[in-house]
């Protein structure tokens, strides 16, 4: 089977699922928005939990899972249904396997989370009941690796994105991922399947207001990361993706790698804080509108695209207006990097019609990133349309 990279429409939201193409069809789920309409058989928003549940494996207990879960930041609508859909604690506690499937919750092999993100919660930037759900969780998954001399299996592993500072994480090496660097860890376990480099969160260090506009910016995870097409073709397709960081930090990462501009060169990019105009300029676009000015540096750190590249924006049905996000002017920008690059721009919200939305799925191949053609799109959507037009039986 082919590596794979679907993204969910999850509105102003970020959920995306990497699905390699090794033997064991290894999982990697970044981020989830998860809403309450979303579980309500009668509510008008896509059953994105079933969606995934549907891509995911069962372990030989009958739980779906998950390898990893990277939490991007915590705000809630990147971590939105966690308490809901996935298990959070021992496994040797799992209370769910007399339940149907659909019932069961997923199960979080292994964590991936920034120690950073949680340190810079604020009065002013208060974490949500996931959010500290999660943060629990991690917690517990850093004592027992602690406790046990990182001798941890399965829904107790984690790794930590990037050193905190004090040195609080110095006696955390085997599970600390540095930035400026790469690992092709995950579950535990070696895979060629994989690279990830590791770009952001930035350390702030003893820099005051470096640390003022990285609690500001959120202190996303940035990651590049390589997906092989097989065992032969392991550079296959490289996957940007960046939380919410807006546009201090894309500046910065433009300062700290332009005579290194491999690292964020990219396959597949995951517009920055659903296509908002803030990861582009300091200017706001309500205020201004078509006389914003765009942060060149920064726009130079997400425009480092290979030949064809893709830009797909999670969020919103992009509207000609003063939203943001999603931005019309964002829009315009990332479309403009993705001609120059004779790629493709999509919206999760369109796709593959605003009024009929579905995952998007990419693959894989020798050739690069292969997306849904436009001719697959029109056939999706006419099955939808199709089967909203076929009368139920009558019992």
């Amino acid at each position: 089977m082919p590596s794979t990279i679907t993204f969910f429409p999850v509105d102003n939201g970020d959920m995306t699922l990497l699905k390699f193409g090794d033997a064991d069809a290894t999982t990697l789920l970044i981020d989830i928005n998860i809403r309450q309409d979303a579980d309500d058989p009668d509510g008008d928003a896509r059953d994105v939990a079933k969606d995934l549940r549907d891509r995911l494996k069962r372990d030989a207990n009958g739980r779906p899972y998950v390898d990893a879960f990277l939490l991007s930041h915590p705000d809630q609508d990147h971590c939105r249904g966690l308490e809901r859909h996935f298990y959070l604690g021992p496994l040797a506690d799992y209370p769910d396997d007399k339940k149907s499937d659909k019932d069961k919750k997923i199960v979080i092999r292994e964590m991936w989370s920034s120690p950073i993100v949680f340190r810079r919660a604020s009065k002013n930037h208060t974490l949500c009941s996931d959010a500290q759900k999660f943060n629990a969780e991690a917690r517990r998954r850093v004592k027992r690796n602690r406790d046990t001399g990182f001798a941890v299996g399965e829904g107790d592993r984690i790794q930590i994105m990037g050193e905190d500072v004090d040195g609080k994480t110095d006696d955390l090496g085997p599970i600390v991922r540095k930035v400026d660097t790469s690992f092709s860890i995950i579950n535990g376990k070696y895979s060629s399947y994989f690279s990830a480099y590791l770009l952001a969160p930035i350390d702030a260090k003893d820099d005051e207001e470096l640390g003022e506009c990285l609690a500001k910016n959120q202190s996303s995870v940035i990651m590049n990361i390589t997906l092989a097409a097989d065992a032969l073709h392991l550079d296959g397709v490289k996957f940007l993706t960046g939380g919410d960081a807006e546009v201090f930090i894309w500046n910065r990462q433009w300062q700290r790698h332009k005579d290194n501009k491999g690292v964020l060169e990219y396959d597949l990019l995951q517009t920055p804080h659903h296509c908002s105009w803030h990861s582009l300029s300091e200017d706001s676009w309500s205020d201004l509108g078509e006389n914003v000015k765009v942060d060149a540096d920064a726009r130079k750190a997400l425009s480092q695209t290979r030949g064809g590249a893709t830009i797909v924006a999670s969020c919103k049905p992009i509207k000609d207006d003063d939203s943001d996000p999603p931005c019309i002017r964002a829009k315009r920008e990332y479309v403009d990097i993705a001609n120059d690059a004779k790629g493709q721009f999509f919206c999760t919200g369109e796709y593959p019609n605003a009024d009929a939305v579905e995952p998007l799925e990419f693959t894989v191949s020798r050739q690069g990133l292969q997306a849904p053609s436009k001719k697959q799109a029109a056939a999706k959507l006419a099955a939808v349309v199709s089967s909203a037009r076929t009368p139920m039986p009558h019992g």
